[in-house]
């Protein structure tokens, strides 16, 4: 079967969302769910003709298309095995190593064979029930244990991340193993001002949740995960999407849905509503609120569907639907004193803009030379997204690039001096989204080289002369900028169009990947009645125009702040299985990096500040803090040494957070602009007693616009100032131009 002349016309490159994070159901693989299922109530999975295809399918697809698929060898599908033990039980905590020897042994070396020829994955529900059995196992002797005494006085220790940890060898030894775990866990809710017999029902209603939530896992979640994990085998940004995580990665990918516009969770077998999407359905209608529970689900015409118990992602799907229908819903206010309280909400489905992703952008009023307030743009783009479907006429047509090329012309409508392109968090997105975004600050030219598995090599460029903002530029980035980001940010330090700056190098993601549905790649397939899902996997690696890969070592900063960013293994090179890092001869353009007449005063002002302003003080102060906690591998199980490390702790987030309010009282004053009307507040579910507050320093705050006391996104605007200021003064310029503008040239 030769599939190579299929794919569809646009690339992506977007970060993998975690396997169960998609599920909805991120709990079971790592912490907990509830009350022991008998034997005979466990469901059989098998693999159904369907699946057997799109299984095979997969295989062939990765060994004829995927840019590595020369280093991968049919042996290397014994790694499937354990890799896929590792993704049901992340902190290796319920299987046993005699476990792992024995399907090793049965299944390793069957694998490709099993998969590539006979469609069979028959392997991920035999090894799914052995880890059923051990959690059902190990939660009765947990409910067990937790009628007894704990002893919270010993000087033991509990390792709280696993993750590279082997699993117990024995059932005594994990035993010890989960007596720690249990102490560990009744320290957390002691900690936080319970009873011990309140921290006992807490952790036992944990367990009850994982019960219940294995209960719900379907055969097609187990395949997604075992076809994904075969894969990464070939590189971490490969896997498989079930069809209805094929859909969501549509929606995230297009930033709309159609739906009622409300964040869902799961509390105690009841769906409740989390937060409401402004300027959704539900938003506009002001009748559904957060807090409220919602008991039913109705189509028109059609008796209610009680939801009680009901797995998450199966609500979700009855509360979407086609645009312009209406779904009834029977709610329990969030703010009832009378439990038995319910009201019929009807709203009617519409597309639901998902704005929280949609770049946005901001005037802000800086000081010169002279104390005179000077105004600097600021873009922020979380996203490389692109338009809706083809077919889609209603609404406008959004992209990342046209989106920022409105903000920028709003911006120049204000006169700014300057601006800063803010992409940090930003994963990626549209390989063109890219292209055109960096086409918006420079003349014509490359802004990526491609390279194929035969070794082919296409140099993407802007062919448009148009040249949206000509002047000072710095972008923002830090360890979770990738792909898309690292080809924009690069390419305009390759220009000399841009300084860098953020942390001390990009995230280091150098691959192209391309999504196909399955349907696309088989005439079975494409006649099935049923859902199929589809590939995402890495058809060519990218090179900045200067011919240097960004993978691994991703785009190093012109100017590096410090960050707790550096001491997270949150980089390319962290990932397993991660291509190497390469280069090509370079593209032909003119220009090249800024002189370094330009770059040296402007990292010797940003050193000084670092050096001498409190903020960077503080900054420093909260990276040590957090270096101390990450080094910290073994946590004590003793209350009262736990009760002094809490109290110390306590002590520093107060302190921190009494510096921070004292630095956003110097943050520079700023209008923000949006694309469209500015959002209403979010509407959140207030903060229950006990609830995580620790300080999340550098959030947006609940208007979306800007966080107060933004140490990184102070001092780039700080850096433009500089340059502003540069581009002044003749004598200091590197060349005929002024700096850091369009027609400097490097």
């Amino acid at each position: 079967m030769n599939i190579s002349g299929l794919f569809p016309s646009k690339l992506t490159m977007t970060r993998v969302p975690g396997f169960f994070r998609r599920l909805g159901v991120v709990s079971l693989f790592t912490l907990a769910t509830a009350a022991a299922l008998a034997a005979g109530d466990r469901k059989a999975f098998s693999t159904s003709s369907t699946l057997s295809q799109e299984s095979s399918t997969l295989v062939r697809l990765l060994e004829q298309a995927h840019y590595n698929k020369d280093a991968v060898r049919t042996a290397d599908y014994a790694d499937v095995i354990p890799d896929y033990m590792k993704d049901l039980d992340g902190p290796r905590l319920f299987f046993l190593g005699t476990d792992k020897n024995e399907f090793v042994e049965k299944f390793g070396k069957n694998v490709y064979y099993n998969t590539a020829f006979l469609g069979n994955i028959d392997a991920a529900y035999e090894i799914f029930y052995r880890y059923q059995s051990r959690v059902e196992t190990r939660i009765t002797w947990i409910f067990e244990e937790l009628k007894k005494e704990f002893d919270l006085s010993t000087d033991e220790t509990y390792r709280a991340d696993r993750t590279k940890s082997e699993w117990p060898a024995t059932m005594s030894i994990a035993d010890d193993l989960w007596q720690k775990r249990l102490k560990f866990e009744l320290v957390g809710e002691l900690l936080n001002k319970k009873s011990m017999d309140e921290a006992k029902t807490v952790v036992r209603k944990r367990y009850e949740r994982m019960l219940k939530n294995m209960g719900e896992i379907e055969g097609n979640d187990l395949a997604e995960l075992f076809l994904s994990t075969i894969a990464r085998l070939y590189d971490p940004h490969s896997t498989y999407f079930s069809a209805t995580t094929f859909e969501d990665f549509g929606i995230q990918m297009k930033l709309q849905l159609v739906g009622i516009g409300a964040l869902l969770g799961v509390e105690e077998d009841t769906c409740v509503v989390k937060e409401i999407v402004p300027g959704g359905p539900a938003d506009l209608g002001r009748q559904l609120k957060p807090n409220d529970k919602i008991i039913s689900v109705a189509q028109t015409g059609s008796e209610p569907v009680e939801i009680l118990g009901m797995k998450l992602r199966k609500i979700v799907d009855m509360i979407r639907g086609q645009k312009g229908t209406k779904v009834h819903l029977v709610v329990q206010p969030g703010d009832a004193t009378d439990a038995s309280a319910r009201k019929e909400i009807v709203i009617t489905r519409d597309t639901v803009k998902l704005n929280s992703a949609r770049a946005r952008a901001g005037v802000f009023q800086l000081p010169d030379a002279e104390g005179k307030n000077q105004p600097v743009g600021v873009i922020t783009l979380p996203a490389f997204y692109g338009p809706a479907e083809e077919g889609d006429t209603d609404g406008e047509k959004t992209s990342a690039s046209k989106d920022v090329a409105r903000l920028i012309e709003q911006l120049k409508k204000e006169g700014v001096h300057g601006l800063v392109l803010d992409l940090r968090h930003n994963g990626g997105g549209y390989l063109t989204e890219a292209i055109e975004l960096a086409g918006l600050f420079i003349h014509k030219g490359p802004v990526v080289q491609v390279k194929t598995y035969n070794g082919d090599i296409q140099v993407d460029s802007d062919a448009n002369p148009r040249i949206a903002y000509a002047g000072p530029l710095a972008v923002l980035v830090d360890r979770f900028s990738a792909s898309a980001s690292e080809i924009v940010a690069g390419a305009l330090q390759n220009h000399g169009r841009a300084l860098v700056i953020g942390d001390s190098s990009t995230h280091g993601k150098g691959t192209v990947q391309q999504v196909v549905e399955m349907r696309q790649l088989a005439k079975a397939l494409a006649a099935s009645p049923v859902k199929t899902g589809a590939a995402k996997f890495t058809i060519q690696k990218y090179y900045l125009p200067s011919g240097a890969s960004t993978q691994l070592k991703g785009v190093v900063p012109d100017i590096v702040l410090p960050s707790i960013d550096d001491y997270l293994p949150i980089g390319e090179a962290d990932l397993p299985r991660a291509l190497v890092w390469d280069q090509i001869p370079s593209s032909m353009f003119d220009g090249g990096p800024l002189d370094p007449k330009v770059v040296i005063p402007l990292r010797q002002a940003s050193l000084k500040r670092q050096a001498e302003l409190g903020e960077f003080a503080y900054l420093r102060k909260h990276v040590d803090w957090f270096k101390s906690r990450q080094e910290q591998k073994l946590i004590s199980v003793n209350l009262e040494e736990r009760k002094k490390q809490k109290a110390s702790d306590d002590a520093f987030r107060k302190e921190m957070k009494t510096e921070r309010e004292a630095i956003a009282k110097s943050d520079f004053t700023f209008k923000p602009f949006f694309l469209g009307p500015p959002p209403p507040p979010k509407i959140k579910v207030p903060k229950k007693e006990g609830d995580d507050e620790e300080d999340n320093d550098f959030d947006d705050d609940d208007n979306g616009t800007y966080a107060k006391a933004d140490i990184f996104l102070r001092e780039a605007l700080r850096v433009v100032n500089d340059a502003i200021a540069l581009g002044r003064d003749r004598e200091l310029w590197a060349s005929n131009r002024p700096p850091l503008t369009a027609t400097s040239g490097g």
